[in-house]
């Protein structure tokens, strides 16, 4: 404190502004919504690759599952 207190009042009123848009630089957040956070999460989650467009079996391997229960159902009761 005594440092300030040698320094001429408005040196030590910037050094005080500085400091403190600083500190709240620390807890700034770069979205204004939820939903501006969760595009640029998706945005970024499809350039590393993790939402591939690849060709899926598991609707069609799922489907042809399902057929073959209602089938065995079918043929076992009647």
């Amino acid at each position: 404190m005594e440092s300030i207190r040698r320094q001429n009042p408005q040196a030590a009123l910037m050094s005080l502004e500085a400091a403190a848009a600083s500190a709240r630089g620390g807890f700034a957040c770069l979205f204004s919504t939820a939903d501006e956070y969760e595009s640029a999460l998706i945005t970024e989650r499809r350039a590393q690759g993790r939402y591939a467009q690849g060709r899926s079996y598991w609707p069609a391997a799922l489907f042809v599952g399902c057929v073959l229960i209602v089938a065995g159902t079918a043929l076992l009761f009647a």
